[in-house]
């Protein structure tokens, strides 16, 4: 059975990154994909004491499939369907490279710009010089889109 093509949006705690998710949900919705809502959690520095690291990892754990429940709910408002969740552990661009590359689904990529100043690390990683490695596109939505924009966007 083959499956839909997938839309990855990275979702952290920024309105960009809530632009994005209805975006790729409005756009999986007209073409028949589904979306994959993604969160990485950033490798954390050693601490001596292990007891408390492995707290510290559980609280952030926990943190980051709360934030994921939010959202997919948000998402499945806007366009019916539940989007799929997942916690990736590692530097962010390369945890999210390294799982782009490993599904082959994945239709494509999309990633919150801010609104204001730079557009943010991942967008810069994944839209210079590691561009041409990726299987899938790179969409990369402003963050400043008004609900409707996006609508007639999608």
């Amino acid at each position: 059975m083959e499956t839909a093509p997938t839309y990855l949006v990275v979702i952290d705690d920024s309105e960009e990154s809530r632009v994005a998710m209805r975006f790729a949900v409005l756009r999986a919705a007209h073409v028949g994909a589904r979306v994959t809502l993604a969160h990485v959690l950033a490798p954390a520095e050693f601490m001596q004491w292990g007891g408390v690291q492995q707290a510290m990892l559980a609280e952030a754990q926990a943190e980051a499939e709360a934030l994921l429940v939010k959202e997919a709910a948000a998402a499945e408002a806007i366009g019916g369907v539940r989007p799929d969740t997942l916690v990736l552990r590692g530097t962010p661009a390369l945890a999210i490279l390294e799982y782009v590359k490993g599904h082959t689904g994945i239709r494509a990529l999309v990633l919150g710009a801010a609104s204001r100043g730079a557009p943010g690390p991942l967008i810069s990683f994944f839209t210079g010089e590691r561009a041409g490695q990726l299987p899938c596109v790179v969409m990369v939505v402003p963050g400043g889109l008004d609900a409707e924009r996006l609508e007639s966007l999608t």
